[in-house]
């Protein structure tokens, strides 16, 4: 990614940041007072609420879309652990600005400790607060000197790129794999359920018994694929207006840290039955034979551990270290910092999220608790991974092993049955192809606003828009306008085709969709790793430089249109959809799960991997 740095100042106004409340932590750390073991674990449990789904969302905007008042940069992670023992005093919770900003720098000796998991609690939680700050849109920024080499950072990667080979027969010998029970563990928005859909549905061409575990909300979505369902917790409506409020790491208050641990215990805790249980409906009894997940399903490898069962870690954004670039969540200019940006950003959820974990670990699994960063990055782990994006758009890292695969975008096919409303296609047919602007499942904090500016841009540049009314609630115009069609969510593979230009949030499955129409495209990003796709689709020339959510404006939407119907963009985008034409990331996906299946089933009577296999690395996903 190419996380584009701000200006790290404080605002000196009043009202927000936990900085100051950083520096009270780090007195009591340094001088040993008031800070027992217990209360330093205490004060970790807020940074949960940087935890998130793929698909979350920001707010604010320098165009006057109101900001939520929060400053532009809090130190972390301390700062933002406050938070967590204020769950029981909310009424006096009170952020306040830091007038000061101190010096964060990395040092060689500063890697070692982070990579080492020996280092006590306090220790860890004392550097990450030093050198690391968290960006208002939840990403987390750390400096280092320029005279670093990336082994001193412990940068230095043991393997070398190693792509699907499809002459390896386990790889393509898919229809003499024994009839499985595979359970999908998905957490997120439709656009990060979907790509699991299409590969669950080829699962079960090949005979295999699939249940799609997620959220109630998809449970119609789900079986009318013809997959199994089985609900986990967590609304992703109530988990995408938390990021919309909070971007990310640091709350706006105490009264939203119950509610993020509340839908992150409610999907912990339902990740075993999950596995294991009937199904709700009809009875049918199911016992996993193996897990496909995401991240954030947060307690998925520890399942597995417990099962004893093999698991395989799917994705649509980076989250295995490389020195190719810095983890999507993380901004760091300088490149031998980019391994190391994983490790942190692993840290910092680690701290929010261990108590619930472990309690997972002792009273569901029986299973001991896992100590702190154990096992993590610095050492590297055997859960096979795939990653759901084209190579066209992202090649895999070099320094990334045989135990990871880059298989391609996953598309479901939901054009070839759509039917499209009358009034849309002949509006379509009326005139030149539009531009599509929408943000999918994110809530807008100012759609009145956003609405406005996005008509008088189209207006400006003489075109006509499709502008997708999602959960933001776009589109209320004041007038009725012949140039604008307003609709709800529609199938993208169908509805790009007929669009000149898309722009969006940067989802991964939105962008893949515009991508493979042949659309340049515009991201505006919101928070999480829609920078990251922002700026592969900038680099690759087939849009604009991402416009961040908080600087969405007539004038840069407006060049921003202007951009993409410029015709060598329009080139370079029908020069990539031709390269992606020929990729099957459903294929490649449902490849890599087998290729990297144990040679045979799992002994249940062999002992358990020990519990620093199964780190926090692993439960998110980490390598």
């Amino acid at each position: 990614m190419a996380d584009l740095p701000e200006n790290r100042r404080h605002s000196s106004s009043s009202s927000s940041s936990a900085s100051d409340l950083s520096v009270r932590v780090d007195r009591e750390l340094d001088t040993g007072n008031g800070s027992t073991s217990k209360e330093v674990e205490d004060i970790t449990e807020a940074v949960s609420n940087g935890v998130s789904i793929n698909n979350g969302s920001g707010s604010s905007s320098a165009s006057g879309i109101p900001s939520r008042g929060l400053p532009k940069v809090t130190t972390l992670p301390v700062d933002i652990t406050h938070g967590g023992k204020l769950v029981s005093s909310s009424s006096k919770f009170n952020l306040e600005r830091s007038k000061t900003e101190r010096q964060r720098h990395l040092r060689p000796e500063d890697a070692a400790q982070i990579f080492d998991d020996k280092i006590p609690v306090q220790e860890k939680l004392k550097l990450l607060n030093r050198i690391a700050t968290v960006k208002d849109d939840g990403t987390v920024e750390f400096d280092v000197p320029i005279d670093v080499e990336p082994e001193a950072l412990g940068a230095r990667s043991k393997h070398v790129n190693n792509v699907i080979d499809d002459s390896v027969g386990r790889a393509t010998d898919l229809d003499y794999i024994p009839p499985l029970n595979i359970v999908m563990l998905i957490v997120g928005t439709r656009g990060d359920v979907q790509p699991f859909v299409a590969i669950g549905k080829r699962l079960q061409d090949y005979g295999h018994r699939v249940r799609l575990a997620t959220h109630s909300n998809f449970k119609e979505f789900v079986l009318t694929a013809g997959l199994e369902f089985y609900p986990l917790g967590g609304d992703p409506k109530v988990l995408a207006g938390y990021m919309v409020k909070n971007k990310g790491f640091l709350p706006s208050g105490p009264s939203d840290i119950p509610t993020q641990r509340n839908q992150m215990k409610e999907i912990i805790n339902s990740l075993l039955p999950a596995c294991k249980e009937a199904d709700i409906d009809s009875g049918v009894p199911f016992k996993a034979d193996a897990i496909i997940a995401n991240p954030p399903a947060y307690g998925h490898t520890h399942v597995a551990e417990a099962l004893k069962i093999p698991i395989h870690i799917f994705f649509t954004m980076p989250w295995t270290p490389t020195a190719e670039f810095p983890h999507p969540l993380s901004r760091v200019k300088q490149p031998a910092g980019y391994r190391l940006s994983y490790q942190i950003v692993d840290s910092l959820i680690w701290l929010g999220i261990r108590d619930m974990i472990n309690d997972l670990r002792k009273k569901k699994l029986k299973l001991r608790p896992v100590t702190y960063l154990s096992g993590s990055q610095g050492s590297e782990t055997d859960i096979p991974h795939a990653y759901i994006w084209s190579p066209h758009l992202v090649p895999k890292p070099k320094d990334w092993g045989p135990k990871i695969d880059v298989v391609g975008f996953c598309f479901l096919d939901l054009a070839s049955n759509y039917e499209p409303p009358e009034p849309l296609v002949k509006w379509l047919e009326d005139g030149d192809k539009p531009i599509y602007i929408g943000f999918g499942s994110l809530p807008v904090q100012d759609p009145k606003k956003m609405t406005e500016i996005i008509v008088e841009a189209l207006e400006t540049t003489g075109q006509r828009g499709i502008i997708n009314k999602g959960w933001g609630g776009l589109g209320n115009l004041t007038e009725p306008k012949d140039s604008i069609y307003l609709l709800d969510n529609i199938p993208h593979d169908w509805l790009f085709l007929h669009c000149k230009a898309v722009v969006h949030h940067g989802g991964a499955g939105t962008t893949a969709a515009g991508l493979k129409a042949s659309c340049p495209t515009t991201i505006v990003p919101f928070f999480g790793d829609q920078p990251f796709w922002g700026e592969r689709v900038h680099a690759r020339g087939v849009g604009p430089p991402p416009i961040p959510v908080d600087e969405f404006s007539l004038p840069k939407l407006t060049d921003a249109i202007n951009f993409m119907l410029d015709p060598k963009v329009k080139d370079r985008a029908i020069e990539l959809a031709k390269a992606m034409e020929n990729e099957d990331g459903v294929t490649g996906a449902v490849k890599a799960f087998f290729k990297q299946l144990p040679q045979k089933k799992t002994d249940t009577d062999t002992d358990p991997p020990s519990s620093s296999i199964f780190s926090i690395s692993r439960c998110f996903g980490c390598s």
